[in-house]
C-alpha cells in the first residue's frame, strides 16, 4: 500500500503553487521540509513571476523547471537565469536574501512556467554555514534513458549516477519523464522516499496516482512506477533529519531562538540587500 497526499493550493497572483510538504501526513521526507509545484501556468504578455527579495536561514532551496525561465538574484551578487533542466541550488546557511522574477524579455509575449521548488533542511552542524549559490546547467546533470524513461539526477546519487551538485548529507532527488506505457523501478536504497506526480496518469505498484499528488513510499520497498499517459514526476528523499526542525515563514532551524534572531535581523536590515532589486517582502505579522 502507498499513502497519497493531496497538496494545499496557494494562488500567487497569476499562477498556483501546490504544497505537498509539510502536511499532517508528512512533516518532512528525508531532509526535504518544503515541496512545492509551481504551475503549470501560461502568463499573458506583461505578466510573470515577481517574488520580491526575502530572507532564508538554515536551508538550501532547490529549483528545477520543466518549462519557463526564472531569474535568480541574491545578496551574494548572483544573477542567474534558470532554464528547463537546469538546477539552482542556493545554500542559505546563516543567512541570505534572494528574489525570483520572470526576465523582462519574456514578458513581451505569452510564456509558460512549470517546475518544482523544494527546501532541504541543513544538518544541525551546517545550519550556520556560509551562504552560497551554485547553478548547474542541464547538460552537466547525469541522465539515464531507457525504454521511454528519462531520469535526471538533480542532487545526490541514484540509478548508479551522482549529481555534481554539492549537498549536505544523504539525499535523493531525481526528475522523471516517462512516455506512455513506459515504467521505471524506484530502488529501496534510501531510508525515506516520496514521489510527486506533476502531470499525467501514473501507477505505483498498480495503484492509480492522481496528477499533482505526493506518494509516500514504504521504507525498504522496491516500487515500480508506470505511466498510462506521458508522466512528469519528481523523486525525493534521503536520510531522516537529525532532529526536529522549526519552520517559520522562510526560516528553518533546530532552534526557536535562532528563528527569533532571524526575524529581528530582517526587520533591522542585517541580512543585506539584492543588487539591482531594491524591493523587499516585509516580515509577516503571523
Amino acid at each position: 500500500m502507498v499513502e497519497v497526499i493531496s497538496p494545499g493550493i496557494h494562488d500567487l497572483g497569476g499562477f498556483q503553487v501546490r504544497r505537498a510538504v509539510p502536511t499532517v501526513q508528512a512533516r518532512s521526507v528525508g531532509p526535504f521540509v518544503f515541496v512545492d509545484q509551481m504551475g503549470p501556468a501560461v502568463f499573458e504578455p506583461g505578466r510573470g513571476v515577481d517574488v520580491r527579495p526575502h530572507p532564508h536561514i538554515g536551508l538550501a532551496t532547490v529549483t528545477y523547471l520543466w518549462s519557463g525561465v526564472i531569474r535568480h538574484r541574491d545578496s551574494l551578487g548572483s544573477d542567474q537565469d534558470i532554464q528547463p533542466g537546469d538546477v539552482n541550488w542556493m545554500t542559505a546557511g546563516r543567512g541570505i536574501v534572494h528574489s525570483e522574477r520572470t526576465p523582462r524579455r519574456l514578458r513581451e509575449g505569452e510564456h509558460p512556467l512549470h517546475g518544482m521548488q523544494t527546501w532541504v533542511a541543513l544538518p544541525r552542524a551546517d545550519e550556520e554555514t556560509a551562504p552560497a549559490f551554485h547553478h548547474h546547467a542541464a547538460a552537466t546533470l547525469p541522465e539515464v534513458a531507457h525504454r521511454g524513461a528519462r531520469l535526471r539526477v538533480i542532487a545526490g546519487r541514484a540509478y548508479d549516477r551522482e549529481s555534481p551538485v554539492r549537498v549536505f548529507g544523504e539525499i535523493l532527488n531525481v526528475a522523471i519523464d516517462l512516455e506512455a506505457d513506459a515504467e521505471t523501478v524506484i530502488e529501496a536504497g534510501h531510508a525515506e522516499r516520496a514521489l510527486y506526480v506533476l502531470a499525467g496518469d501514473a501507477q505505483v505498484d498498480g495503484a492509480d496516482i492522481p496528477a499533482q499528488h505526493l506518494v509516500l513510499l514504504d521504507r525498504g520497498h522496491r516500487a515500480r512506477l508506470r505511466a498510462r499517459t506521458p508522466v512528469k514526476a519528481m523523486l525525493l528523499g534521503g536520510e531522516p533529519l537529525d532532529g526536529p526542525r522549526h519552520l517559520w515563514w522562510n526560516f528553518v532551524s533546530s532552534s526557536k531562538e535562532r528563528i527569533e534572531e532571524a526575524k529581528r535581523g530582517w526587520e533591522t536590515g542585517r541580512f543585506g540587500t539584492v543588487p539591482g532589486d531594491d524591493e523587499r517582502i516585509p516580515l509577516p505579522e503571523h
